[in-house]
């Protein structure tokens, strides 16, 4: 049998809603502060092997960024378990972590660091980012001199030539122009199929997810209602914003 990589055992995050900003400064001192409770993701159980290739469809406040948040640490289950084994590159906010004062090289280093490379790594990596990205005259410029897309490019080309064992997109495919786009596609492809990598697609676009996932989970209000074959996925899911 394959390797679990991500479980999750009778997650839940439930997040507490303030009045406003003075409400919520004082609930870190005082526990009687009053507040109301959000449930974003409500009692959800699911394993992924190494080598899935998954897509997660829901409405807008259905619970999944928050699942994928909950993997990379950026928040914290409530209740219930995770594990997680592997290198996780998240292609959520592309351009997160940047030093804006920094050119486009160094902070290839920066953020290769906090995604856990050496420097060693990151040199035999640098020229793969670049070229990838195509940046190459305005790699040595300051990255607040970059637009938008050149921004996102370069997170983009970071995250996908890091070697990733998990990798998880949260509609990152929109990324530059449609050449450009194109080629992300098309690496992303290569990973699932020659490196084995596991895929977390989210996206409200399911011709795209056929492209990608064999399988899909369908989230609502925090639950999850369906995880199984794409196709039924997509379908249970077009039946959920009709």
């Amino acid at each position: 049998m394959s390797e679990t990589v991500i479980e999750f055992k009778d997650v839940s995050k439930i997040y507490k809603l303030y009045k406003n900003d003075k409400q919520r400064f004082k609930g870190i001192f005082l526990k009687n502060t009053p507040y109301k409770e959000k449930r974003a993701v409500d009692h959800v159980s699911f394993e992924v092997k190494r080598g899935d290739s998954i897509a997660i469809f829901g409405k807008n406040g259905a619970g999944k960024s928050t699942i994928l948040k909950m993997i990379t640490e950026v928040a914290f289950p409530t209740e219930g378990q995770i594990h997680v084994n592997g290198r996780v590159s998240a292609l959520l906010e592309l351009t997160s972590g940047f030093d804006p004062e920094f050119t486009g090289r160094e902070n290839i280093y920066l953020k290769g660091q906090i995604l856990g490379l050496d420097t060693t790594e990151i040199a035999e990596l640098e020229n793969t980012i670049i070229d990838f990205a195509q940046l190459e005259e305005y790699i040595d410029q300051p990255v607040r001199t970059y637009s938008s897309g050149m921004k996102s490019r370069l997170g983009f080309s970071i995250n996908v030539n890091i070697r990733p064992e998990i990798l998880i997109v949260d509609e990152a495919l929109s990324v530059g122009d449609e050449e450009f786009r194109r080629k992300c596609t098309k690496k992303i492809n290569e990973l699932i199929s020659k490196d084995n990598i596991t895929l977390l697609y989210v996206t409200h676009a399911t011709k795209t997810a056929k492209d990608f996932c064999k399988r899909g989970m369908v989230l609502k209000m925090g639950k999850l209602v369906f995880d199984g074959d794409i196709d039924e996925a997509i379908e249970i899911y077009n039946n959920t914003i009709q």
